[in-house]
C-alpha cells in the first residue's frame, strides 16, 4: 500500500480490514479504531512499552482471532485479514517499534495466521459475495438516508417579503394548501423579466464571461437528474441561490430543470420552493415551468380550482394552452399526466397533435434537380438481402450496446506466457483497489456537493463502477512507454466518459423503425416511390432524438484528471518484478513527472519500466476499441439533423469540432433545415457505401508486419528495429567524463535526443499500423460501412479513424468496395490508366499513351500479380506500391476471364483534380492563364502545374546563377518537380513563406547529393522563387486571397469571428479566438490549458486573417464533392472521396467524369464572390449602433471592392479531359 493512504492516520489501517470493495460499517469502523488508534496506545507508561515488546505479537493475535471469531458469527467472510502486513499495526498505534514486529512476525504469529485464514477460506467462500452485496446494500441505504438529511431543501430567499410569506405558508400548511400557494406565486410572479435580467444583454462582455460557469452548472444539473440526485441538484440550486454573487450564475432553464425532476415525482411542495426562488431572482415562468406545474397536479390528482387559476395566470402571461404540448419536450407519460391535469379544468379538451411539418423543399438552384419528383429516377440498392441486413443490424445493436469491442491482434505471439498469468493477477488485485479508490473519491465528492459546491459527484455517478474501471484498465494498458502529458490523458479520459454516459436505450423502437428503412436499401424489396434515405427516414415518422449540450472542456479535463488520479493511486505492483532480489513491496505502477517539450515543462504520466517490460514479454492477443471507433456492421442510420445519423445508439455531431466549442451547433441549429438538406444527404450517400477487406494485399502485408516489417513499403519495423542509445565513445554516460569537452557533450545529447525521436515515431506508426491490421483482420469476410460527418469548413471524413479509406496508400490498398460491378466496355482501359497513374510515371502523357504504357508492362503487371514477392517485384518502384500492387492483381484477373467485359469487379478507380485549391481559384477569378495550367482548359496533353512553376523557378535561377549568387550556383541540377510541389499545393491553403521553406528543406535533406551546409539558405531562396513564380501564373489568384485576408482582418478588428455560408447552405464560422486561460487546481498537479473556442474572447485576428483564404477554398471543394455525390447517387452510381479525390468502380469512371466537370461549372456560375460580399455586409456592416466604427467603414470599403475577374468562359471546363484524371 502507497505511503499517501498509510499517511492518513489510524483510520487507514482500520479501513484496511475491511472487505475488498465495500466500506465497513460505522459500528465495526470504530470498533476498530478502539482497537488500534493513537489514544489508546498513548495511556501504557514506558515501563509498560518495554515489558510488551516480548508479547506484543500475541496480543496482536489475540484480537486478529477475535475479530475472526466475530466474522465467523456473522456469516461474514473477511478475505482480506489474512493479507495485512503484522508489522504495520504499530506504526499506526505506535506501540511497537516496526524491526521487532517484523521479527515476531516470523514465528508463532505466520503459524497461526495462516491456521485461521485456511480456515475461514474453506468454510465461508461460498457465502462471501451474498455477504457482501448484502453489506454493501445496506451501508448505502444508511449512507443515502444520512447524506439526503444534510441537503438543504428549504430556499434561502433574498426578498425579505418573499421569505416572510414562504414562512407564513409553511406554518399554515395545513390550512393552505402548496397547490393554491403556487396559484398565487404565479399571480404575482413577473410577466417579464426584472430590469436587471432586461439590461443584461446589452452588456455581453461580463455576459459573456459567466457562460462558461454557466454551462458548468447546467452540466452538473443535467448529471444530478440522470443519475437519480434530484435532492443533491436542488440543495445546489439554494445555495447558489442564497448568495446574490452567484445567484447571477443561474438562468430560466436551470430553475425549470430542477422543476421538471420534482415533477416527475409528484413532488409539489419542493416544486414550489423552486417556484419561489424563481419569482425571487425576477424571473418569469414560461411554457417549460407551466408543464412542471400542471404535470404535478396530474400526478398527484389535485382538485380543479388551482389548476384553472394556473391556466388562467398561464393565458394571461400570453401562453397559449396548446403550447404546451406542441413547443414542449415531453415524453408519452409526462404528456399523459399533463393532459390529465388540464382536463380536470376543462374536460372537453383535445390536445392539438403533434404539427405535422409540411414537406420543406430546398430551393438552392444548385440542389434543384437532386430534389426534383421523377418515378424513371434509379437509386443504387445493396447486394444484401432484407433477411441479411437484419441480421448485420442486431450484430451492430449487440456492439453497441456493449460499448466496446474486443479484436485479435495480429501480432505475432505465443500462446502462453508465465508473464501473461502475472499481468492477470495484477489487474484482479488493481480492480479491486480501483473499486476502492473510486468509493473513496465519490464519498469525498459527495461532501463536498454537501457543501454546495460543483463537485465531480455527479459526473462520477454516470456509469456503474465496473465500467469505469474498465475505461481506467484500458488507459493503462494503452499509455505508451514514453508516457503521457496528463493534460492530454484527463481530457482523453473525461470524453470516454462523456460519450457512454450519451448512450440512447430505445432499442424496440429503433428495430422497429430500422427494418421499415431496410426496404429502401435490400436487394429483394420494393418501396412505393423511390427517395433519398433521409426522405425514407423522415416518412416514416420518426421523432427527432432529443439533443444534448456538450460539457464545458473544463468538467471534461476535471473529471479525467480525477480518474488519472485514481487510476496512479490504486495501480500497485510487487517491486520484485523490477528488481527481483528487492522484498516485496509494492511500487507504483505509474509515475508522475515533469519533462520538457517545446520549451514547456509539463505533467506527465509514465509507466514503470518494469511494467512496459511486462507488457511486452506478456505479449497479449487482444485490442479493445470503443464501438464507435470502428466500422459498422450495418448501413448508418441517414442524416437528418445536426445532431441525429450515422450509430446505431451513439450520438454522433453531424460537425465535429473542439470538445467545448458549440458556435458550430448553434449555427446549424438556427439554420433553417431544408437548407441543410444537401449536407446531411450527402453525408448520409457516403457512409451508405458498403466496403469489405482485399484479403490477399493483407495477406502480403502481415506477412512483413509479422517479420521485421518494411518501412520502405509502408509497413513499419518493431520496436526491436528501433536505434539503440549510443555505444562506445558516444555512449551517454561518458557526458559525465570530466575530460569531454562542452561540444562533445552537446554533440552526444543531440545524437541521443534524435535516436529517442526516431525510435518514438517508430513505436507510433508500429501501433497505429497494429490497431488497422487487426481491424483489417478481424472485417477479413464481413461487409463494413464507414458513417462520415464533416468539419467546419464541410470537408468529409469517415467517424471510424483507426481504419478507412482516408490513410496511407497501404491503408486504401486494403479496402475495396463490397458491390462488385461488371467491367463493361472501357472498364479495363480505366484499371489499366488507373494503374499508370499510381506509378508517378507518364503524368503529362495522354489517356491512350497511358494505356499503351499499360499493355508494354503486362509482363511486369501479371509477374507482380503472381509473385509479388519472389517475383520481379516491379510493383514496389510505383509511388503508392501497395495500391499499384492492388491494382495489378485486379487486371490480371480481368485480362484471365474468359469475357473481361463481363468481368465484376470490386475494385475502386480514383481520380484526382489536378491542384484542385488553384482550379477553384482561376474559376473564381476566371483566369485564363490559371485555368490552362490547372487543366480547366481542354488540351490534347494534361498540364502540369508543379512542373511549370519548376520550370519558371530554374529561370530564375539561372539568372540569378550568371550574376553570382553563390546559392543559384550551388542548385544547379536540383530543382525538381518533387521539390516544389507540396509548397505550390499548399500555398494556395494558406501556407506562409515559414511554412513552405520547411517543407522545401525536407525535400532537399532527402536529397542524398545535394551539400547539407546550403540547405537551409537555398530553402529560404527556393521558397522565395515559388512565391514569385505563382505571383506571376496565377495573378488572379492572389488578387482573391489578398482580397479574403484583408476581409477577415477588418471583420475581426470590430470584434467578431468570419462566417459565410457555402453555396450548399452549410453556415460556417471560423473558430479561432484569442486563448482564454483554464486552471484546474489540486491533485497530482495545477493542470492550466488554452481554449480558442472561448467566444467570450475577442477573435484572434492572426488565424482569421490567414484562415480565411484556405478555408473558404475548402468549402467551395466540399460543395463540389457533394454536388458531385448527390447527382452519382441519383444516376445510381457507387462513389466515395477522399477530399478532390473521387472513388467508383472502373465501368463508372467516364459518367462520374462528366458530372464531376458538369457540377464544378454549375457551382461557379453562381456569383460566389458576389454573394459573399452581400453576405458579409448584411452580417457585419448593416448594425445602426456600429456603422460609425473606423474598422466597419473600411470593412464595408473593402468588401464592395470584389477582385475584377478576367474572360474565361467556364463551359470550356465540360470538354476538358484532364480536369479530374
Amino acid at each position: 500500500m502507497s505511503a499517501v493512504r498509510w499517511g492518513r492516520g489510524a483510520a487507514g489501517f482500520g479501513r484496511a480490514l475491511w472487505p475488498a470493495g465495500s466500506p465497513g460499517l460505522l459500528a465495526e469502523e470504530g470498533a476498530l479504531g478502539g482497537v488500534w488508534s493513537r489514544k489508546r496506545s498513548s495511556t501504557a507508561s514506558p515501563c509498560e512499552q518495554d515489558r510488551r515488546k516480548d508479547w506484543g505479537h500475541a496480543e496482536l493475535l489475540e484480537v486478529l482471532k477475535a475479530r475472526v471469531r466475530q466474522l465467523q458469527a456473522e456469516g461474514v467472510a473477511e478475505v482480506t485479514v489474512k493479507r495485512v502486513a503484522v508489522a504495520r499495526a504499530p506504526e499506526a498505534g505506535g506501540a511497537q517499534p516496526p524491526r521487532q514486529a517484523q521479527a515476531g512476525a516470523k514465528g508463532a504469529a505466520a503459524t497461526l495466521s495462516s491456521r485461521w485464514a485456511q480456515k475461514l477460506d474453506s468454510d465461508q467462500q461460498l457465502m462471501e459475495k451474498r455477504k457482501q452485496r448484502l453489506e454493501g446494500k445496506l451501508q448505502e441505504r444508511v449512507e443515502k438516508g444520512a447524506w439526503q438529511k444534510q441537503l438543504r431543501l428549504e430556499p434561502r430567499l433574498l426578498s425579505r417579503k418573499l421569505a416572510s410569506q414562504l414562512q407564513h405558508w409553511e406554518q399554515g400548511a395545513p390550512r393552505s394548501p402548496w397547490e393554491e400557494q403556487l396559484a398565487q406565486l404565479l399571480q404575482e410572479a413577473p410577466h417579464r423579466l426584472s430590469s436587471e435580467a432586461a439590461a443584461a444583454p446589452a452588456d455581453r462582455g461580463p455576459e459573456s464571461r459567466l457562460e462558461g460557469q454557466r454551462q458548468r452548472l447546467l452540466s452538473f444539473f443535467e448529471c444530478c437528474l440522470l443519475t437519480g440526485h434530484l435532492p443533491l441538484a436542488h440543495h445546489v440550486l439554494v445555495t447558489h441561490h442564497s448568495k446574490s454573487q452567484q445567484q447571477r450564475l443561474l438562468t430560466l432553464s436551470m430553475y425549470n430543470m430542477v422543476m421538471l425532476g420534482w415533477a416527475r415525482q409528484g413532488s409539489f411542495k419542493e416544486l414550489t420552493y423552486v417556484f419561489f426562488m424563481l419569482k425571487d431572482a425576477g424571473l418569469a415562468p414560461d411554457l417549460q415551468s407551466y408543464a412542471a406545474a400542471l404535470q404535478c397536479m396530474g400526478r398527484l390528482d389535485q382538485d380543479a380550482g388551482t389548476i384553472r387559476r394556473c391556466l388562467k395566470q398561464m393565458a394571461q402571461d400570453g401562453l397559449q394552452l396548446q403550447g404546451l404540448f406542441t413547443a414542449v419536450p415531453l415524453s408519452a407519460e409526462e404528456r399523459a399526466e399533463l393532459l390529465r391535469a388540464v382536463r380536470k379544468a376543462k374536460p372537453t379538451f383535445t390536445p392539438p397533435r403533434l404539427p405535422v411539418p409540411p414537406p420543406q423543399v430546398n430551393t438552392s438552384p444548385l440542389l434543384r434537380e437532386i430534389y426534383a419528383k421523377d418515378p424513371a429516377v434509379s437509386y443504387p440498392r445493396l447486394h444484401l438481402s432484407l433477411k441479411e441486413l437484419q441480421g448485420l443490424f442486431q450484430q451492430q445493436l449487440r456492439v453497441e450496446m456493449a460499448t466496446t469491442i474486443t479484436v485479435e491482434s495480429v501480432e505475432k505471439v505465443p500462446l502462453l506466457t508465465k508473464e501473461r498469468k502475472t499481468l492477470a493477477g495484477l489487474r484482479t488485485r488493481w480492480r479491486t483497489a480501483l473499486y476502492r479508490e473510486l468509493q473513496e473519491t465519490k464519498e469525498s465528492e459527495a461532501h463536498a456537493a454537501r457543501e454546495g459546491r460543483l463537485s465531480l459527484f455527479p459526473y462520477l455517478c454516470l456509469l456503474s463502477e465496473k465500467e469505469i474501471v474498465r475505461v481506467l484498465l484500458q488507459t493503462l494498458q494503452a499509455l505508451p512507454a514514453q508516457g503521457e502529458s496528463l493534460l492530454f490523458l484527463a481530457h482523453e479520459l473525461g470524453l470516454r466518459v462523456f460519450k457512454r454516459k450519451q448512450l440512447r436505450n430505445e432499442v424496440q423502437e429503433l428495430e422497429q423503425r430500422y427494418s421499415k428503412y431496410l426496404h429502401l436499401l435490400a436487394s429483394d424489396t420494393q418501396v412505393a416511390e423511390p427517395c433519398l434515405p433521409r426522405q425514407h427516414w423522415e416518412a416514416l415518422g420518426v421523432p427527432e432524438a432529443p439533443h444534448e449540450q456538450p460539457w464545458p472542456m473544463s468538467v471534461v479535463v476535471q473529471l479525467g484528471k480525477q480518474l488519472a488520479e485514481v487510476l496512479v493511486r490504486a495501480a500497485q505492483m510487487p517491486s520484485s518484478l523490477a528488481a527481483p532480489r528487492s522484498p516485496g513491496t509494492l511500487i507504483p505502477v505509474l509515475y508522475h513527472v515533469y519533462s520538457f517539450r517545446s520549451f514547456r515543462q509539463i505533467g506527465i504520466l509514465k509507466p514503470h519500466p518494469a511494467f512496459t517490460q511486462l507488457l511486452e514479454t506478456a505479449a497479449e492477443r487482444t485490442l479493445t476499441f470503443e464501438s464507435t471507433d470502428v466500422p459498422m456492421l450495418c448501413p448508418p442510420l441517414p442524416w437528418t439533423s445536426p445532431h441525429s445519423g450515422a450509430f446505431l445508439l451513439s450520438p454522433t455531431k453531424m460537425m465535429r469540432s473542439v470538445e467545448g466549442s458549440q458556435q458550430h451547433q448553434l449555427l446549424l441549429e438556427r439554420c433553417p433545415p431544408a437548407e441543410l438538406h444537401g449536407a446531411l444527404d450527402a453525408l448520409t450517400q457516403l457512409g451508405n457505401c458498403a466496403w469489405r477487406v482485399n484479403g490477399r494485399v493483407l495477406d502480403l502485408v502481415l506477412e512483413l508486419f509479422t517479420d521485421k516489417g518494411c518501412p520502405r513499403l509502408g509497413v513499419p519495423a518493431p520496436p526491436s528495429e528501433a536505434p539503440r542509445p549510443p555505444e562506445g565513445r558516444q555512449a551517454p554516460k561518458r557526458c559525465l567524463l570530466p575530460e569531454v569537452s562542452p561540444a562533445e557533450k552537446a554533440e552526444m545529447r543531440r545524437e541521443l535526443a534524435r535516436r529517442l525521436k526516431v525510435a518514438r515515431e517508430m513505436q507510433s506508426l508500429r501501433a497505429d499500423a497494429l490497431y488497422r491490421l487487426s481491424l483489417a483482420q478481424h472485417l477479413r469476410h464481413r461487409v463494413f460501412w464507414l458513417p462520415h460527418n464533416m468539419d467546419f469548413r464541410g470537408r468529409t471524413y469517415p467517424c471510424s479513424p483507426h481504419f478507412n479509406h482516408l490513410g496511407s496508400d497501404l491503408a486504401r490498398a486494403l479496402l475495396e468496395f463490397a458491390q462488385g460491378r461488371p467491367l463493361g466496355p472501357h472498364g479495363l482501359n480505366w484499371l489499366k490508366i488507373h494503374l499508370v497513374n499510381l506509378t508517378g510515371l507518364k503524368k503529362r502523357e495522354s489517356l491512350q499513351a497511358r494505356r499503351d504504357y499499360a499493355d508494354e508492362l503486362m509482363e511486369d503487371i501479371l509477374d507482380s500479380a503472381d509473385r509479388p514477392m519472389t517475383g520481379r517485384k516491379w510493383w514496389m518502384e510505383a509511388d503508392e506500391p501497395w495500391q499499384a500492387l492492388a491494382c495489378c492483381m485486379e487486371v490480371a484477373r480481368a485480362v484471365r476471364a474468359p469475357d473481361p467485359t463481363a468481368y465484376v469487379s470490386h475494385f475502386p478507380v480514383h481520380q484526382d483534380g489536378s491542384c484542385n485549391g488553384l482550379q477553384h481559384y482561376a474559376a473564381l477569378g476566371r483566369d485564363s492563364v490559371g485555368a490552362a495550367s490547372v487543366n480547366l482548359l481542354p488540351s490534347d496533353l494534361p498540364q502540369d502545374v508543379y512542373s511549370e512553376v519548376a520550370a519558371q523557378v530554374e529561370v530564375f535561377r539561372r539568372q540569378d546563377a550568371e550574376q553570382g549568387v553563390q546559392v543559384a550556383q550551388v542548385l544547379e541540377g536540383f530543382i525538381s518537380r518533387k521539390v516544389v510541389k507540396q509548397t505550390v499545393m499548399t500555398v494556395v491553403y494558406g501556407v506562409t513563406r515559414y511554412g513552405g521553406r520547411l517543407q522545401i528543406e525536407k525535400r532537399l535533406r532527402e536529397i542524398h547529393d545535394f551539400p547539407q551546409d546550403f540547405v537551409w539558405e537555398a530553402s529560404h531562396y527556393l521558397v522565395r522563387q515559388v512565391f514569385n513564380s505563382l505571383q506571376e501564373m496565377f495573378s488572379g489568384t492572389r488578387s482573391i486571397q489578398r482580397w479574403l485576408t484583408e476581409s477577415a482582418r477588418l471583420i475581426s478588428h470590430t470584434g467578431s469571428a468570419v462566417e459565410w455560408v457555402t453555396p450548399l447552405g452549410i453556415p460556417i464560422i471560423q473558430p479561432y479566438h484569442r486563448d482564454s486561460k483554464v486552471m484546474i487546481k489540486g491533485g497530482l498537479q495545477s493542470l492550466t490549458f488554452s481554449s480558442s473556442v472561448d467566444t467570450s474572447q475577442k477573435p484572434n485576428t492572426l488565424k482569421q486573417k490567414n484562415g480565411f483564404p484556405p478555408n473558404f477554398i475548402h468549402s467551395l471543394d466540399s460543395s463540389h464533392m457533394m454536388l458531385t455525390a448527390l447527382h452519382c447517387y441519383r444516376k445510381g452510381l457507387t462513389f466515395v472521396s477522399v477530399h478532390d479525390c473521387f472513388w467508383t468502380h472502373a465501368a463508372d469512371v467516364a459518367v462520374m467524369n462528366q458530372v464531376c466537370r458538369e457540377q464544378f461549372v454549375r457551382l461557379h456560375s453562381q456569383p460566389i464572390l458576389h454573394n459573399l460580399s452581400r453576405f458579409l455586409i448584411e452580417r457585419f456592416c448593416s448594425d445602426p449602433r456600429t456603422s460609425k466604427s473606423i474598422w466597419v467603414s473600411r470593412l464595408t470599403d473593402t468588401l464592395l471592392s470584389v477582385p475584377k475577374t478576367g474572360t474565361f468562359n467556364l463551359e470550356q471546363v465540360k470538354h476538358s479531359t484532364y480536369f479530374f484524371s
